[in-house]
Parts: C-alpha cells; sequence; structure tokens
C-alpha cells in the first residue's frame, strides 16, 4: 500500500512545484512582455510621427553593437544562447542580457529597422527562468526543463498564444524530437505569461481567414503549390540573413562600424526606394494583406528589409516579419492560384514561419488560437508541406537535428546510386 501511495505523492509534489515556478516565471515575465510591447506601441508611433528618426538608425546600432561588447559578454549570443541552454549547456545566461535586448529592440523600431519582437520576448524568458532556477537550485535536467519554459512563457505572452507557445518552447530545440518532460511546466508557464500580460490592458490582433473553401483535388494541388513557395521563402529568409551576417564580417572586423554600415545601408534603401513601409514592425501589412489591399511586392520588400537589418545585427525578432513575408506572399498567390485572399493569407501567416523555423506543431497550433479550427485540414497540410521544403537548416543555428528531414528517401537515393555504379 505503501508503494501504491508513494508514486501519487511524488507526482503531487511534482505538480505543485512547477506551479509554483510557472507562476513566477509568467508574472515576471508578462509584466515584461507588457512593457516591452506598450513601448513598441509609443516609439513606433514616435517613428511614424517623425521620419526623420530613420536618420539616427546608424547611430542606434553602434552603440548598442558597442555595448554588448563591452558589457554583454555572451549575451551576444541573443536566441542561440538561451537555445542552447535549453538543450543541456551549462553557459551562463547573464541577467544584463534582459536589458540590452529589451532596450536594443525598442530603439532598434524607434529608429525603423525592420525586426520583429519574439526574439527579444524568447531571450528574456530564457534568462528570467534561468535566474529562477538558480534560485529554487534546480538539477541539471530541471534547468533545461525551466528554461524551456521561459521560452514558452515568452512566446505567449508577446503573441498572446499560450497553446502554441508551449509546444514552441518544445519544439525549437531540436528538429525531429518534441520534449514532452517539460509540457507541464511550459503550459503553466505560458498561460500564466499570458495572462500577467494581458491584465496589463495589452491585447493582440487577430485576422480573419475568411470562408474555408469546399474540398476538391485542384484546391489540394493548389495547396501544395502555396506550401512550397511558403518553404521555399522560409529557406530562403534564413539563408539570407546568414549570408548578408557574412558579408558584413569578413568586410567590417569591428563589430560597432559593422552595426553603422549596416544601418547606413538600411536608411540607404529606404531612401533610395522611396519607402517606409517594411520598417519598424510594419504591422499594417498584416491587414492589407488580409484584405487584399496590398501590393504583390510587398512580401520581397518585407523580407528585403528586415534581411538587412538582422544581417546588420540589429536586436529584435524574426517572427513578426515571418507572419507578414507569409501573410503577403499568401495575398499575391491567391491572385494567381484563384484561391481566398484572406484564406491564403492565413495559411501564408503560419506557413513561412513554420519552414523558418522548424517547428510545424506550434505553428499549426497557432493557426488554430488565431484562425480557428474549421481550417484545421489545410493548416496543419500548409505547416507540414512548408517544414519539409525549407531544409535543415532555420533561423536558430542553435536548433540540433535529431531527424533529417526526408531521411527516409535517403535510403532510395543510396539504393539508386550503387545500383548504377554497378
Amino acid at each position: 500500500m505503501e508503494g501504491k501511495l508513494h508514486t501519487p505523492v511524488k507526482i503531487g509534489v511534482y505538480m505543485i512545484k512547477w506551479l509554483m515556478i510557472s507562476s513566477l516565471i509568467g508574472l515576471v515575465m508578462g509584466a515584461l512582455s507588457a512593457f516591452f510591447l506598450k513601448s513598441l506601441d509609443v516609439v513606433t508611433k514616435m517613428r511614424l510621427d517623425n521620419p526623420w528618426l530613420l536618420l539616427l538608425l546608424p547611430f542606434s546600432g553602434a552603440i548598442f553593437a558597442f555595448l554588448y561588447k563591452r558589457f554583454g559578454g555572451n549575451s551576444v549570443r541573443g536566441n542561440n544562447l538561451v537555445i542552447d541552454q535549453a538543450n543541456g549547456e551549462q553557459e551562463n545566461i547573464p541577467l544584463r542580457l534582459i536589458p540590452l535586448t529589451l532596450f536594443g529592440t525598442i530603439t532598434t523600431h524607434l529608429f525603423g529597422g525592420s525586426v520583429g519582437r519574439e526574439g527579444t520576448a524568447v531571450q528574456m524568458g530564457g534568462t528570467v527562468a534561468d535566474a529562477i532556477g538558480r534560485l529554487f537550485r534546480l538539477d541539471k535536467v530541471e534547468r533545461q526543463i525551466i528554461i524551456i519554459s521561459g521560452i514558452s512563457a515568452g512566446f505567449s505572452s508577446v503573441f498572446g498564444t499560450p497553446l502554441a507557445g508551449t509546444i514552441f518552447g518544445l519544439e525549437v530545440l531540436v528538429i525531429g524530437r518534441l520534449r514532452s518532460d517539460g509540457l507541464f511546466p511550459s503550459f503553466f508557464a505560458a498561460f500564466f505569461a499570458n495572462f500577467v500580460t494581458e491584465s496589463f490592458g495589452v491585447t493582440h490582433t487577430h485576422y480573419a481567414i475568411g470562408r474555408i473553401p469546399d474540398w476538391s483535388l485542384i484546391l489540394f494541388i493548389k495547396v501544395i503549390i502555396a506550401g512550397i513557395c511558403f518553404g521555399l521563402i522560409g529557406w530562403l529568409f534564413s539563408r539570407s540573413i546568414v549570408f548578408i551576417k557574412k558579408v558584413y564580417a569578413n568586410w567590417f572586423k569591428h563589430v560597432v562600424l559593422r552595426n553603422f554600415i549596416g544601418g547606413v545601408v538600411v536608411v540607404a534603401a529606404a531612401f533610395i526606394l522611396q519607402t517606409h513601409r517594411y520598417l519598424g514592425l510594419s504591422l499594417p501589412l498584416l491587414k492589407d494583406a488580409f484584405n487584399g489591399d496590398g501590393f504583390w511586392f510587398d512580401f520581397i520588400g518585407k523580407l528585403f528589409f528586415t534581411v538587412l537589418s538582422l544581417g546588420a545585427g540589429f536586436q529584435g525578432g524574426e517572427v513578426t516579419p515571418l507572419f507578414e513575408i507569409g501573410a503577403t506572399l499568401g495575398s499575391s498567390l491567391a491572385i494567381v492560384l484563384h484561391l481566398s485572399i484572406p484564406f491564403l493569407a492565413g495559411l501564408g501567416f503560419i506557413g513561412v514561419f513554420s519552414g523558418a523555423t522548424n517547428t510545424p506543431i506550434a505553428c499549426f497550433i497557432m493557426g488554430i488560437e488565431l484562425f480557428g479550427s474549421e481550417a484545421a485540414l489545410f493548416l496543419f497540410m500548409i505547416c507540414l508541406i512548408s517544414y519539409m521544403c525549407s531544409g535543415n537548416a532555420g533561423i536558430y543555428s542553435a536548433q540540433k537535428i535529431e531527424v533529417e528531414k526526408g531521411v527516409l528517401f535517403l535510403p532510395i537515393l543510396s539504393s539508386l546510386k550503387r545500383k548504377k555504379i554497378e
């Protein structure tokens, strides 16, 4: 009898322990995200009211490059530092990462850098979680779980999607594997963080996907074509950032000069093309995409400016730009494929995200949270196709590969090669 009672008691203690830890992560991360999102609203309005602020972007980049170099230490690794710790590395995540990434991202948006917000939230979430883990003196495995929970809390509170945030933290670490041991604390950290953020009056915009078309073979083929396009654009996005970073690193050895020149390039591009449409968060792009009011080349413009900004080293995330690139691409493809514009914009919204981050399950769940379950079949299909067509490398270089995509096809290719040789 004692043995039978032992397991329920252990489970009860485990649940109480992680509920306490998750609620603490959610409280701190929710408050940080609320401050972050409200600050982004303020600085975005300031930039739109004062277009000349764009001229200060190079100086902003240089200043924060200096601060990271002088005081940041390993903080410069950003998201990849957090992901590595969640994968079992024992490197310290310094608390100074929070003000560096928080105010670095806010100033980037103030001066017009084309970046997102998820990267900042993930870094803050991982840092908060690591600090709380030290407070509770967690062991190595528990440290991984709490950092995963911090990632989930950050993602959830910024986008208002606690379910997708839960799975994102578990799925983003390793391609081909989803860590189930962190499911309980990750969910409650994501849930509490989103609750706290919304309690500060922060609201998240949702977009209508419109009427779901009836199933048909032609529709199936069109969705496959769209999914391939989304996956290829996700691949292009991640590889372009890596390429630009290498170019800048080869040409300018000093990181401060590198960020300054990168800022000058962004400013010059905006003046040459005579547009501010793709600077900052560019949230109007999403509204235009779902309403069919955008330009067919909007996805190219947003991709171009985001790659230039992130490639130069400016602080911020990739996910919001991926939403916009995907939605605007879907809106453009809808005209070519003769499909509903909001329907394909919605699929693109999560499709390009899935391909670039290698997190198809989290993206599918986000689609359900944002657009409802009626389109579940199409949402899941688009996430899988895009994921398979985007290669094994995404926007997070620290992601490990458990199972390569298309691995089942490799033995067939090897067999064909051997036969050809024989």
